[in-house]
């Protein structure tokens, strides 16, 4: 058995990512873990909490759990001054800097990418404006950083034997920032903890963290408009923003436990998702609970929602397409529970792990030929990549 260190940015908190680095974990059980920041009251009885947890300098600054993202600029600094010299293969988890941990020639690293960074990349105009960073000299001096940042980022892809991507979108924009191929493996969704009831209530529901690339604010004044009831789960900085757009239809219930967020999916008459994501597992657990999805025709939801069987797409962010979409949604009449929940089952936890470990293996028997290690198992953008059925 392979000797594996584990490296994920942060742990603070349980969401899309930390699942994937949760089903790597169960693959690999005696693996250590490293992030620069920690916040085990998170992960109190998961997964993660059975592992030895290594973290960086980070940790001991003033806020760190709640304010990591403010030591952005020491994190490519931080990241390199992990110690993965006991492991023979390292597996980054990464959106940010993961994948820039040192390695050794004799040491395989696989990278698992969620996304390049996304502030630094595809969201950096828009990064600065949400951030009211668009002149002066805070905006310069997040530029700067922005860019010395995007420098480190290509550099750091040189330290990678074999990318991995989430999506065949997230393959197409590893080899636009980087210029290497990827494999496509589709994250774990937890299926199996909901059932697909045919009788729906009328209400349509959103489940998102409340920030402005989300765009539920389109999602806020089509229902507006629409008067249909719709309800609001999650929270964020935009919370208080979008409660003030709202009429009475809408109602916003916050941060939810699990078992509430599985109630309302099971009960929803459609699930509204309206951001550009890379893969989107909330869509998938959606559709799960056979819910169908009216969603923003871009990105991974492309590759997670079959259109006219589990949803229907809109194809700009503004609220009157949400609205033709939710109308054509109606006018389709009864949409089949069962076939909406068949299309959620192809990402499975067990799909995940299975193609994962055959991955694993297959990396392992070519890691003294990395050339022809990328060429066997990774596919350029345009050359039929996806994840293995």
């Amino acid at each position: 058995m392979s000797d594996v260190a584990l490296v994920h940015e942060w742990l603070v908190t349980r969401a899309g990512s930390e699942k994937v680095v949760e089903a790597i974990l169960e693959c690999h059980p005696g693996a250590r873990v490293f992030t620069t920041v920690f916040d085990p009251t998170q992960f109190s009885g998961s997964v993660i909490a059975r592992h030895e947890v290594v973290t960086t300098f980070i940790q001991s600054l003033p806020g760190a759990v709640r304010r990591y993202q403010t030591y952005l600029p020491f994190m490519p600094l931080a990241i390199e001054q992990l110690d993965l010299s006991a492991a023979d293969t390292i597996i980054s988890s990464q959106h940010a800097v993961a994948h820039g941990v040192l390695t050794r020639a004799d040491q395989l690293h696989i990278s698992y990418v969620h996304s390049p960074v996304r502030y630094g990349w595809d969201l950096y105009h828009q990064y600065l404006r949400d951030a009211g960073l668009v002149r002066g000299p805070k905006a310069w001096l997040a530029r700067m950083a922005l860019h010395r940042l995007r420098q480190w980022d290509v550099l750091a892809a040189n330290r990678v034997d074999l990318f991995v991507a989430n999506s065949a979108y997230v393959a197409r924009r590893v080899w636009r920032v980087y210029r290497r191929p990827a494999r496509v493996l589709y994250p774990p969704v937890d299926v199996e903890r909901f059932s697909a009831r045919q009788d729906r209530d009328e209400f349509y529901v959103v489940l998102s963290r409340l920030v402005p690339y989300k765009r539920v604010d389109v999602i806020v004044e089509a229902f507006n408009a629409l008067g249909r009831p719709l309800v609001v789960l999650g929270d964020g900085p935009e919370r208080e923003r979008l409660q003030r757009m709202a009429r009475g239809n809408i109602s916003f219930l916050g941060r939810q436990s699990d078992d509430v967020v599985r109630d309302y999916l099971q009960r929803a008459r459609a699930f509204v998702f309206a951001a550009d994501e890379d893969f989107g597992i909330v869509s998938v657990e959606a559709q799960a609970a056979g819910c169908p999805v009216i969603a923003y025709g871009h990105g991974g939801s492309l590759e997670t929602v079959a259109e006219g069987r589990s949803g229907v797409f809109f194809p700009t962010q503004t609220a009157a397409a949400v609205q033709s979409a939710v109308l054509a949604f109606e006018a389709a009449g009864r949409w089949d529970a069962a076939s909406v929940r068949e299309n959620a089952e192809r990402f499975s936890a067990a799909r995940f792990k299975r193609e994962w470990l055959e991955l694993f293996d297959a990396a392992q028997g070519l890691r003294e030929d990395p050339v022809r290690l990328e060429r066997t198992l990774a596919v350029t953008p345009g050359e039929g990549n996806g994840s293995e059925r």
